[in-house]
């Protein structure tokens, strides 16, 4: 019997060859490997599967710290590769120019305060109403709240010891000044929350600015400023550079909390939910490979850059290690709550997060009327994103948490009580 060539096949073009036929031709002499070699991936009989990312050219925003690191590892050891996005990463000069390429669609995906996805959505803190989701929390832990050389011996880690301070200073005319990068980020949440529980209303008592990370060491050196809220590198930068020093890192405050994340609006993610699953499958992989110990020398080599971080990769790595030398004689070495990016169930986007920042914007007078808790937290953070796409490559997650959460001051929050514990605080700023 005469075997056919390849050029005397019918076509196999989609539709024009059933399955069976398909492989009754393969058994007159070629493979199923060697037929199916010249199709687009993901043929299937006369249908096409590919699981591809709808978009696979994506540019991805950054600021200058440390926590940026899963999307750069992710880019530069060719994870985004690796799951077919062809990526770019734009360093952003501060978190509301990161907002607006997002919002305007000039990034496709940005490392984001957890705040900033929540306040857009909600319309408050000045951003323009853009719906946005968290479908990845990238870190816990890593920021700092550093104080002027000034308070060098009369303040440590207990904020009450500046209550004094600010009152004196208050009375003289001339309030202190503590910064923030978003009016309702993560940064501003900590400062705020640490200036109550010193007794110090921060919207009363002292003068409450924005400044982008990077400017933070260089505002405080010309005395603008008394303390900050920041992310690393620049609370260590400071003290390299003989400013000021650490009160406490945000691990003090609260243990292995949630930090920056990795944001789309609602559209883009709507529209392309195969391109945000190839994102989220190769931030996973970056981000164990920075949970090894052993990476993190490298991996500080690498967000040193110029085009990312551009600070000494020696001043970055020292937290990375959880070595921490607060600057006024205080060191400790913990390596279980400095900067992480995968272990612990951190990068699954727990409500309850979502809750507790909006019981801040309560306490704080940021929003009109209680906050739609449920509503927002299921709107913005997106579990059912992220466990489907774990579930593709394999990794079993935590799950869900909506355990309690208790912070520096012994005060409890508990997820299924927001709206109680906003208005349970001495200090706030409550509206009505």
């Amino acid at each position: 019997m005469k075997k056919e060539t390849p050029a005397s096949l019918p076509s196999v073009a989609a539709g024009s060859v059933s399955r069976r036929q398909f492989f009754r031709l393969a058994g007159g002499g070629l493979t199923a490997s060697a037929l199916l070699s010249g199709l687009p991936f993901g043929w299937v009989g006369s249908a096409y599967a590919s699981d591809a990312p709808e978009v696979a050219d994506l540019r991805f925003g950054i600021i200058a710290l440390t926590d940026c690191s899963p999307l750069v590892i992710a880019l530069e050891k060719g994870f985004f590769k690796k799951y077919g996005i062809n990526a770019t990463i734009a360093k952003g000069a501060s978190w509301p120019a990161i907002r607006d390429s997002l919002s305007t669609g000039d990034l496709q995906a940005t490392h984001m305060l957890i705040g900033m996805p929540l306040s857009s959505s909600m319309e408050i803190g000045g951003a323009p109403k853009v719906p946005m989701v968290i479908p990845w929390l990238l870190n816990r832990n890593g920021q700092s709240i550093s104080l002027s050389n000034t308070f060098k011996g009369k303040v440590a880690g207990d904020p009450k010891a500046l209550k004094a301070l600010a009152d004196a200073a208050k009375a003289s005319g001339t309030p202190l000044t503590f910064a923030m990068t978003y009016p309702t980020g993560t940064h501003a949440m900590w400062m705020r929350y640490y200036l109550g529980a010193g007794g110090i209303n921060p919207d009363k008592d002292v003068s409450l600015i924005a400044v982008p990370p990077a400017q933070m060491v260089a505002n405080m050196k010309i005395g603008k400023m008394d303390g900050f809220c920041v992310g690393e590198p620049w609370n260590q930068k400071v003290i390299a550079d003989g400013i000021g020093y650490t009160s406490v890192t945000t691990q003090d405050l609260w243990k292995d909390h949630p930090e920056k994340v990795c944001a789309f609006t609602a559209d883009f993610a709507a529209k392309n939910p195969k391109t945000v699953k190839a994102v989220l499958k190769a931030v996973h992989e970056a981000s164990v490979w920075l949970d090894t110990m052993a990476n993190r020398a490298e991996a500080c080599q690498i967000v040193s850059a110029p085009s990312y971080v551009n600070c000494p990769a020696d001043v970055i790595l020292k937290r990375m290690k959880g070595e921490l030398d607060y600057g006024d004689g205080r060191k400790v070495t913990d390596t279980e709550h400095c900067m992480y990016f995968s272990r612990n169930n951190c990068n699954y986007p727990q409500p309850k997060y979502a809750k507790w920042f909006l019981s801040q914007y309560q306490r704080w007078g940021l929003v009109g009327g209680t906050p739609d808790y449920e509503g927002v937290a299921k709107q913005v953070m997106r579990p059912d994103i992220y466990e489907e796409a774990m579930k593709e490559i394999g990794y079993a997650h935590g799950g869900l948490d909506n355990k309690p959460e208790t912070l520096f001051d012994g005060v409890t929050f508990d997820p299924a009580k927001p709206e109680a514990y906003a208005k349970g605080f001495a200090v706030n700023s409550l509206k009505g």
